[in-house]
């Protein structure tokens, strides 16, 4: 199964993260079901019996709330992730009225900083009691809706269980989350049937009025001979049209970034992503680093479980992913790579793959696939820089 994942905190986003990405984000996975079955999802284990209860959140918040020293942090992320999360909008609104609440009454510095995130595949966005929920949060919420791009490429990846797609029923939400979030990004996946769309899905998703689009390729060995050229055309077809109609001036789409495609900073060896500095608590209560390692979301291992609400964090559990740094992950031709950064990895995704249950063993099957990026970045840049010198020596 091809799993997706634009990673958490990532600089390859390119959607400034709230707050700097130094908030707490605690997950809530709030229900296992969607009414969608996404070729690429990496929710493998999808169900309509595994839901999260109140008691489990509340407990949860109870824990967070009174643990300040482990969990220091000056602000906060509440998000909620399914499955689907507005299949149970009833649930997180009490959820969210209890840690409001929780944390006023405890004058928890939270109270004043914290935000209530979604990713919906927007097929509910319009319904009444989301309405009401957006209506009642509006100044602390963000909400993306994943859509891939022109109904031919979206419809072949996010269908629904009978294999029909789904543009028409999400793109007639876009025009109200738009309206309601102006500046909201979408993240939309690459898997191998879609490189000859890339182009016009991209221009396609400008043309919607989404001006912030977070799109990588998927991590798995799914890549084929020549693959990468053809990803390298169409990012430079997508450079071509985006340079000569001026949206580069307020859109951003993360595949063209000016700090991809040069070498490692070695004072930097950071994780890719905030696995292990996240918190994610399943419908039981049970605590993971990251979504991605919980059991729905893995095909080949076990879930990783970390603690959970009743008996608190396993410092020794979650030792492991700590010490996730590039260093302790990456292969040694991976750090010597002279167009290394802006290469990513999803720490769940290399456990699922690797060759013995570690955390520690990258999945590299995007190595191609990466280079083809920053070549297509390379020229998008020097493209960029000759129409704005000449734009400058003509005013």
């Amino acid at each position: 199964m091809v799993g997706e994942t634009v990673p958490s905190g990532s600089t390859d986003n390119r959607i400034e993260a709230w707050q700097g990405g130094l908030a707490k984000t605690v997950t809530f996975i709030v229900t296992e079901d969607c009414q969608l079955r996404c070729k690429y999802c990496y929710i493998v284990g999808k169900n309509q019996a595994r839901k999260m209860n109140f008691e489990v959140a509340r407990t949860t918040i109870d824990y967070l709330l009174r643990e300040r020293v482990r969990f220091a942090e000056k602000s906060v992320v509440w998000d909620f992730i399914g499955g689907e999360p507005f299949l149970e909008i009833g649930l997180i609104d009490r959820i969210t009225d209890y840690a409001k609440l929780r944390m006023y009454e405890t004058n928890h510095p939270w109270f004043d900083s914290y935000r209530l995130s979604f990713s919906t595949n927007g097929l509910l966005y319009g319904k009444d009691a989301v309405q009401r929920y957006i209506a009642k949060n509006r100044k602390h919420i963000s909400i993306g809706i994943s859509i891939d791009g022109t109904r031919r490429k979206h419809d072949a990846q996010r269908v629904f269980p009978s294999g029909r797609g789904s543009y028409d029923a999400i793109a007639k939400n876009i025009p109200l989350w738009l309206a309601q979030f102006p500046d909201a990004g979408t993240k939309a996946t690459v898997a191998r049937d879609d490189l000859p769309y890339i182009k016009d899905s991209v221009v396609h998703l400008f043309e919607l009025g989404i001006r912030n689009i977070a799109i990588n390729v998927v991590f798995e060995d799914v890549w084929q001979d020549g693959d990468d050229e053809l990803f390298e055309a169409q990012l430079r077809a997508l450079a071509d049209h985006i340079i000569d109609h001026g949206l580069d001036r307020d859109r951003k789409c993360s595949f063209f970034a000016r700090d991809i495609g040069v070498p490692l900073d070695r004072d930097n060896d950071n994780n890719w992503c905030g696995a292990g500095k996240m918190l994610a608590v399943d419908g039981d209560g049970n605590f993971y680093p990251c979504v991605r390692f919980a059991p729905y979301a893995l095909e080949h291992r076990p879930g990783r479980c970390v603690g959970n609400c009743f008996d608190g964090i396993d410092s020794n559990r979650l030792r492991p992913f700590l010490a996730m740094t590039r260093t302790t992950q990456s292969p040694a031709e991976c750090m010597a790579c002279e167009v290394a950064s802006g290469c990513a990895w999803c720490s769940g995704c290399n456990y699922d793959l690797a060759d013995e249950p570690t955390v520690y063993q990258r999945a590299t099957f995007i190595c191609k696939m990466h280079k083809a990026r920053v070549r297509a970045n390379r020229y998008y840049w020097r493209k960029l820089e000759k129409r704005d010198a000449r734009g400058a020596r003509g005013s």
